[in-house]
């Protein structure tokens, strides 16, 4: 009998806990990683949310594991959980604000007295937008009743946004919310019965045309845009609404549905279109010709989609132009009789867009080699809400530190080494084509560095991007990077680059040379070229 094969420090099945090791825990695939605290699992599902599930937990799970958590953060430190959720809410580092207005309206109902109060006052930088307050009041009432405090939040809401604000706020969202959302301003207004000072007569008369929409009272001064947006309404002439658009900076849901393929109506739009519409329209503008080359829209397309002041000013998030460049670049839409012949100029433009949308990002100078999990749990679940897949979003993150990285490795792995040919002078869309269409496999987030060992490969760093769902390995990653320090004598770190929003890591936190990190946060590659330079 040889006990080294069944008990060794250094070499474990993934299938067992590292001897010693009660930090260990089994993660949802049957093999056993580390678990996450508290705050950074908050992380995670700030930036990832939960929406799809994994391919081990359903959506359902997933959402309860991480309502718990944010539960347990509130009980330890209810005002820094609300802090966390303001920062990266207003740092725009999450795709979609949605988890932030989860968790912002469970630490309203949920904490104690002094977290409760922070939340309320907290609302207007977490919920910009007439459309987030929307989710923010569902949300709410899982958690608590209409009392006077939440109400006064929300009449305070409608009283502090300057009125130019909240009459384009008026104008966009009339309608109640999208799917199972019942709210809307009228709704809202209602119920918090906000009282705009006497001498603040638009702002009065504001609320009492939301309230009542069918009124005829002439409007006073300071809401010519409402009273455009009523024109606009009734308006049958394409050019007569073109004008209105312009004329008042009245955006696409202001116009009515039989005039939205008038090319003229997109004309006076894109004029003052904001960034992150213009991504989501650029379908609907190709297929009605707008956007041919040498065409006007597609150079001013071309040149906002290239002004970095103007895509940070808008909050644009990266995985916004990934799927502006997706989508686009299929020439038809998901849904609908929409097609279209894509630009090459704007698709060269999008492609540039997306590595802009990450900031200036400072070169470690290391040689870096980048771990694709390209296993079957990674085609599954939705990153941020979005229809990416996590091995998808991984591929297209991942060239943003081969972009800045001269020399990097790019390899894609299973339960074996998947040959993947990527490299960042492609464009984004040919490397999601690319990894989509690779096998799909077993897990095993050891193989970079027992494949970096096997190619006598010099790594100053592995940047590993995964669901942390690793089982089918003889060896765990942790005892993999260690093999690779010995036998080369490499000080080499470790990035684990999360892509779902599960408590587990395979980064050993009691390693300062590893890292764990929140996949698609906007401020990732930044931390891990610094991480990897030294500089933190």
């Amino acid at each position: 009998m040889n006990y080294r094969k069944l008990f060794s420090f250094l070499q474990t099945s993934q299938r067992e806990p590292i001897p010693g090791r009660a930090d260990m825990v089994r993660n949802d695939a049957g093999g056993f990683t580390f678990a996450l605290d508290d705050w950074k699992r908050l992380d995670r599902f700030l930036v990832l949310g939960s929406e799809g599930g994994t391919y081990y937990a359903s959506e359902r799970k997933l959402t309860h594991d991480n309502a718990d958590t944010m539960l347990r953060a509130l009980q330890a430190d209810g005002l820094r959980a609300v802090a966390r959720v303001v920062e990266i809410s207003q740092a725009a580092r999450a795709p979609k604000n949605d988890p932030a207005l989860f968790a912002l309206a469970m630490a309203a109902g949920m904490g104690d007295d002094a977290t409760r109060a922070a939340a309320l006052a907290a609302l207007p930088k977490v919920a910009r937008t007439a459309s987030h307050l929307f989710v923010f009041a569902e949300y709410v009432e899982g958690f608590r009743g209409w009392g006077r405090g939440l109400r006064r939040a929300v009449a305070d809401w409608y009283l502090a946004m300057p009125l130019e604000r909240l009459v384009l706020q008026a104008v966009k969202y009339k309608a109640r919310g999208e799917k199972d959302r019942r709210w809307s301003n009228r709704d809202l207004l209602r119920l918090a019965h906000p009282e705009a000072p006497a001498g603040d007569v638009a702002r009065r008369a504001l609320f009492d045309r939301i309230v009542r929409p069918d009124g005829e009272a002439p409007l006073p001064a300071g809401l010519e845009q409402l009273a455009a947006a009523e024109e606009l309404a009734r308006a049958t002439d394409a050019r007569a609404a073109a004008r209105l658009i312009v004329e008042h900076r009245l955006p696409r849901e202001a116009v009515p549905s039989e005039l939205q393929r008038a090319p003229e109506v997109w004309t006076a739009l894109l004029a003052d279109m904001p960034m992150t519409a213009m991504l989501r329209s650029l379908g609907r503008m190709a297929s009605i010709g707008l956007l041919v080359k040498g065409s006007g829209a597609e150079k001013t397309v071309r040149e906002r989609l290239a002004d970095r002041a103007r895509l940070k000013a808008a909050r644009v998030h990266p995985i916004h132009v990934l799927l502006a460049l997706a989508m686009y670049g299929r020439g038809q839409g998901l849904r609908g009789g929409l097609s279209w012949t894509p630009a090459p100029s704007v698709l060269d433009a999008l492609d540039a867009a997306f590595y802009v949308a990450f900031k200036g990002i400072v070169p470690a100078g290391k040689r870096v080699a980048i771990g694709l999990d390209v296993s079957g749990s990674m085609t599954m679940g939705m990153v941020a809400g979005t229809p990416l897949v996590p091995r998808v979003a991984a591929a297209a993150m991942a060239m943003i530190t081969s972009a800045t990285e001269p020399g990097t490795l790019v390899w894609a792995f299973a339960e074996r080494m998947v040959p993947i040919a990527i490299s960042p002078r492609q464009r984004l869309d040919d490397v999601v084509k690319a990894t989509s269409d690779l096998p799909f496999g077993a897990t095993d987030v050891a193989l970079p560095m027992l494949h970096a060992l096997e190619t006598r490969a010099e790594v100053d760093a592995f940047v590993v991007y995964t669901d942390n769902e690793t089982w089918a390995g003889a060896v765990h990653p942790v005892q993999a990077l260690k093999r690779y320090r010995d036998r080369t004598g490499i000080a080499a770190k470790l990035v684990v680059v999360g892509m779902t929003s599960t408590g587990f890591t395979v980064a050993d936190p009691q390693d300062g040379g590893m890292l764990d990190v929140v996949g698609f946060d906007a401020s990732a590659p930044q931390l891990i070229a610094d991480f990897i330079g030294d500089r933190l």
